[in-house]
């Protein structure tokens, strides 16, 4: 679990570049945009990371109460192949994930209508409300992490993979926030995306080829287990 949750916040750390160009915005306006409190912008970030664990949860509940022959395998098979398809997205060298920002905008307008009557921000619970609303907006960063967190079939376990995700985007979107240039720089260096999506796609890898590995094992078990000779040994006891 404990590398799951690692490569959980390096996703998170390594989305920081499209984080803030989708998000960077918003946070940036609550600091600069005659808003002044820290209090308001710590929590829109609380409600945006709170949104993010609570689909989480949702999704590890949901995928681990289907009880389906391969269910599992396929669950990890995508697990990997989500990690993979993150790693070339952060990197820049297949957009595969924007398909799924398209289909997730649908659901996002009303969202999105209902979170512009929250500003202009007055009050740190407005800045929760609406943190907890970019917490649904059309990313395929989040919504491929939400996926990925669902593998591990167990809402906390899936809960707490989305925290160290949503915790991971914490340095840029607070870098942001409170206009400190020097992180937003570090963050968005062409050497760091490049090490952290490569640690991404290795990890997709390995997770395939372990999947895949332990099915074949199955298989092998299964087949021992039917065959004329273990029912003949079976047969005689």
């Amino acid at each position: 679990m404990i590398a799951e949750l690692g490569s959980a916040f390096a996703l998170g750390l390594a989305g920081a570049g499209h984080c803030l160009g989708m998000c960077g915005g918003i946070a940036a306006a609550l600091q600069l945009g005659g808003v002044k409190s820290t209090g308001m912008t710590l929590a829109y970030h609380a409600g945006r990371i709170a949104s993010y664990t609570a689909l989480g949860a949702a999704l590890g509940f949901a995928a681990g109460s289907i009880d389906i022959a391969g269910w599992t395998l396929a669950l990890r098979y995508l697990a990997g192949i989500l990690l993979i398809a993150m790693g070339l997205y952060i990197a820049d060298w297949w957009r595969v994930l924007t398909w799924l920002e398209r289909g997730g905008a649908v659901l996002w307008r009303p969202v999105q209508r209902w979170s512009q009557s929250l500003l202009p921000l007055r009050h740190w619970y407005q800045g929760a409300a609406l943190g907890l609303c970019w917490g649904l907006m059309p990313c395929g960063l989040i919504y491929s992490s939400l996926a990925w967190a669902a593998t591990a079939q167990e809402a906390s376990q899936s809960a707490l993979m989305m925290l160290f995700f949503g915790l991971g985007t914490l340095p840029a979107m607070l870098a942001t926030s409170f206009g400190a240039g020097a992180v937003q720089t570090a963050l968005r260096r062409k050497g760091l995306k490049l090490a952290l999506a490569l640690l991404l796609i290795a990890s997709g890898c390995w997770t395939v080829y372990l999947t895949a590995a332990h099915a074949g094992h199955g298989a092998h078990a299964m087949q021992q287990e039917t065959s004329p000779d273990a029912m003949d040994h079976s047969h005689h006891h």
